[in-house]
């Protein structure tokens, strides 16, 4: 990964998690509504995003891209793929990452930084 990579990974994963926030409390009021055309189209933005980032090795499903503005996502559809994408991200920061003295820090360019982030949901095994 490069710095400009890093950036915009936390800031994708920081606008991933807050839509899966909000989608999981609509998703639980209620799971099969369809998700509103203003909704749809800021979370197919940030999948478009989140493609970019994870690539072939890390997207979650080959054939899924975005949401079809056509066949409207329910909440819970919406929720559920909010969910494999942050585990996807997860899983790329996690093969990025290093530790040092008990931080962590990304791995730029395949050398350490010293760009803190947070400790891997899953540590790699070596």
């Amino acid at each position: 990964m490069t710095k400009k990579e890093v950036d915009t990974f936390e800031k994708v994963q920081a606008q991933l998690e807050g839509l899966h926030n909000e989608i999981s409390v609509l998703s639980k009021k209620s799971q099969n509504d369809a998700l509103n055309n203003f909704k749809l189209k800021f979370v197919n933005q940030i999948l478009v995003e989140a493609n970019k980032l994870l690539g072939d090795k890390y997207k979650p499903f080959p054939d899924f891209e975005v949401f079809d503005n056509d066949d409207m996502p329910t909440n819970s559809d919406a929720a559920m793929m909010l969910t494999q994408y942050l585990s996807c991200f997860e899983k790329l920061r996690a093969d990025n990452v290093y530790q040092d003295f008990g931080k962590w820090y990304w791995v730029i360019k395949g050398e350490k930084s010293k760009i803190k982030t947070v400790m891997p949901k899953k540590i790699k095994e070596k």
